[in-house]
């Protein structure tokens, strides 16, 4: 089983437009709106290649029952709990040109009560068989060592983590040795403390001393020089796929996914290295966070190369 965690969602709002001009007036060419946060977005993926998931975290307002009922007509399982307050609406704006401009709101306040809530349904899920995908940011209220608790949590009753976070929320998971990793290249940086663009050598590095955590999985994506693999006997890198893209929007959400659904699926290296670039690559050519479909991904697949560090 996947449990994605998305403790802040959002409607993501997508608008296209030619040029934005600040200060002035911006006609809108095209609007689309959908069910967003990064665990959620997980878990739209996952059930496009063909898997399932259940989406958890809070909810709150018109705006989190819009998601929840989306969610029920895609039959994606969710179990949020509800919060006061109202969930936030993400807003992108694309120009022509592929310069992105994002507008995140911060999203409700949590209570101490409510986090709670979550850890105990959290922990009712949590097995040998399960899988928790911790992603994104967290909203008013929340400790920023929350990944890491709930990790040790979930680790108490022989579940895996894989874990998607940035800054802080990143360095305080850690110590509790989350099962997978997926930072892009300059959270990694960040972690690691370097003030210029790392090499391939440095990268592969700071994945390796990961491990001493005991961190199973490092899966290190970097844009347009494609992505490392690091796991114990396998370490490769793969280069980015050659797509027509619209937006690198949710190219790191679809890779987490494709390494969950590889996971649950007991898929061999290699084709879970395929998987995660192929539904990254796929991503990019679709619209806000759509995830792409299946056939993308398994013709995309057939273009990996996988190359041995």
């Amino acid at each position: 089983m996947i449990v994605t965690v998305t403790m802040n969602p959002a409607i993501d709002k997508t608008v296209d437009i030619d040029r934005l001009q600040h200060g002035g007036l911006n006609r809108i060419q095209k609007v689309e709106y959908d069910a967003g946060g990064k665990g959620i977005n997980v878990s739209k993926t996952i059930q496009e290649l063909g898997g399932t998931s259940v989406a958890t975290g809070f909810l709150g307002g018109n705006a989190g029952r819009t998601i929840e009922s989306v969610l029920n007509e895609k039959g994606i399982q969710n179990d949020f709990i509800t919060v006061d307050g109202e969930t936030r609406t993400n807003t992108k704006v694309f120009e022509q040109t592929g310069e992105v401009t994002e507008l995140n709101e911060p999203g409700p306040m949590i209570s101490d009560g409510q986090i709670g809530q979550l850890m105990e349904k959290l922990e009712g899920y949590a097995n040998a068989q399960t899988l928790f995908i911790l992603a994104g940011s967290i909203p008013n209220g929340v400790d920023k060592g929350i990944y890491g608790e709930i990790t040790r949590r979930v680790h108490a009753h022989g579940a895996k983590v894989l874990l998607d976070a940035d800054g802080e929320l990143f360095r305080n998971a850690l110590d509790a040795g989350p099962d997978m990793i997926k930072p892009n290249r300059v959270e990694l940086e960040e972690y690691a403390g370097f003030d210029y663009r790392a090499s391939v050598e440095e990268l592969l590095e700071t994945a390796k001393s990961l491990k001493g955590k005991g961190i199973g999985t490092v899966a290190v994506s970097m844009g347009k020089s494609g992505a490392m693999f690091v796991r114990d006997g396998y370490e490769v890198k793969c280069p980015a796929l050659t797509v027509r893209a619209h937006s690198t929007v949710g190219a790191g959400d679809a890779m987490v996914a494709a390494l969950a659904y590889a996971w649950d699926q007991q898929l061999d290296n290699e084709q879970t290295v395929r998987m995660c670039i192929a539904t990254s690559a796929g991503a990019v050519t679709t619209i806000g966070t759509k995830p792409p479909t299946r056939a993308l991904v398994d013709e995309l697949m057939e273009q990996v190369v996988i190359e041995k560090i």
